[in-house]
């Protein structure tokens, strides 16, 4: 398994700068969503701000764990986005 210390990002969010603190993998695994989803890492970090913007971090995690868990069971989740 990769590196579990985290890998802080920045982004634009709502006018302001913000870094987000996640691990290595969850990264990689936002970039492949984004990507399936044919838009950036930061409008994908946008979309989920807009949801669910009191604890981004937490947000972004829980997204990459229903993506997984909808491909591997092939089921639709209550995405947050």
């Amino acid at each position: 398994m990769g590196s579990s210390s985290l890998q802080k990002k920045s982004f634009r969010l709502s006018g302001h700068a913000t870094s987000i603190a996640l691990e290595p993998i969850f990264w990689q695994q936002l970039q492949r969503l984004a990507e399936q989803r044919g838009i950036s890492l930061s409008r994908l970090v946008q979309q989920v701000d807009l949801k669910m913007p009191a604890n981004l971090a937490s947000a972004l995690r829980v997204l990459v764990v229903e993506a997984l868990i909808e491909k591997e069971l092939g089921v639709i989740s209550t995405s947050l986005i």
